[in-house]
């Protein structure tokens, strides 16, 4: 039985995750402050909440994570000018090298990943990737006009 789309990009999800962790590992850091730190450097000046929604995780195991990150000297927060109740996080200089060495190791991961494959079937896959992504995101229940259609449908 050949195995199914969904099944190939979870396994190939998986074993790229646990290759990238055997990597990072090394340099001591974990998956999880891995993904922090890209995430946090595509959108910083975020509040926990919404990266703790990015990163998929419960807020309190993203604090202990950024209590963490900051006690490395990392990441730093600041209040927020429209409500001093709110966190915003950003990365320091510190953290600059670091982010580039999780760079270099998710570089790695995927050379290895596509040996074999031409540079047009990266671009391809890629592609493929992108729009089922796009297609997902717009199928997701968390608008209101996405609910009624799964209602509809």
């Amino acid at each position: 039985m050949e195995p199914t789309l969904g099944f190939l990009l979870s396994d190939v999800s998986r074993l790229m995750r646990r290759a990238f962790d055997q990597q990072a590992a090394k340099i001591g850091l974990s998956l999880a402050q891995c993904r922090a730190l890209i995430y946090l450097a595509r959108n910083e000046g975020i509040n926990q909440a919404g990266l703790a929604e990015l990163l998929e995780i419960q807020p309190i195991s993203l604090a202990r994570l950024l209590d963490r990150m900051g006690g490395n000297g990392w990441i730093e927060r600041r209040a927020d000018p429209a409500d001093r109740r709110v966190h915003r996080l950003y990365l320091t200089d510190k953290a600059r090298p670091v982010l580039e060495q999780v760079r270099a190791l998710a570089a790695e991961i995927r050379a290895n990943a596509t040996v074999g494959l031409a540079p047009e079937q990266v671009t391809v896959v890629m592609t493929a990737l992108r729009t089922m992504h796009s297609n997902l995101v717009a199928d997701s229940p968390a608008t209101a006009q996405d609910s009624e259609n799964d209602q509809t449908h």
